[in-house]
């Protein structure tokens, strides 16, 4: 578990990489894939967005609190936290804007998904013609 952690932050403290990773990176990822989702794009454009904030992440790292700027193990950690971050803002908006705009063909079936709406039982034999 410590060589796990060890892996996350880079020798300052665990509330730098909170602050910082977590907090200011993951607020803004989930910002972005609000933003992507708000605009009908796809999830995958999340991705090079998220890979640009993983670096401005380990830039911050860097610049603030002496961490170590390049540095592949603490960027994937970085972008890891972002990425999910940023794909849960995008399926929360996603998600909202399904069952708002076209809330006569689906309804929620929980905070990450929607299905579609069960027919009503007297338009159901209605709609077929003989």
């Amino acid at each position: 578990m410590r060589a796990l952690i060890a892996l996350a932050y880079d020798g300052n403290s665990f509330w730098v990489f909170v602050l910082l990773t977590v907090i200011i990176g993951g607020g803004a990822a989930a910002l972005t894939g609000r933003a992507i989702a708000a605009t009908w794009r796809p999830w995958w454009h999340v991705l090079p967005l998220v890979l640009l904030l993983g670096a401005v992440v380990r830039f911050l790292h860097f610049a603030l609190f002496g961490g170590t700027l390049l540095s592949f193990h603490h960027y994937v950690a970085d972008t890891a936290v972002c990425l999910l971050f940023g794909l849960a803002g995008f399926r929360l908006t996603r998600v909202s804007q399904m069952v708002t705009c076209y809330r006569w063909i689906n309804e929620r079936a929980g905070i990450y998904r929607w299905q579609p709406r069960k027919a009503a039982s007297g338009r159901a034999g209605a709609s077929e013609s003989g």
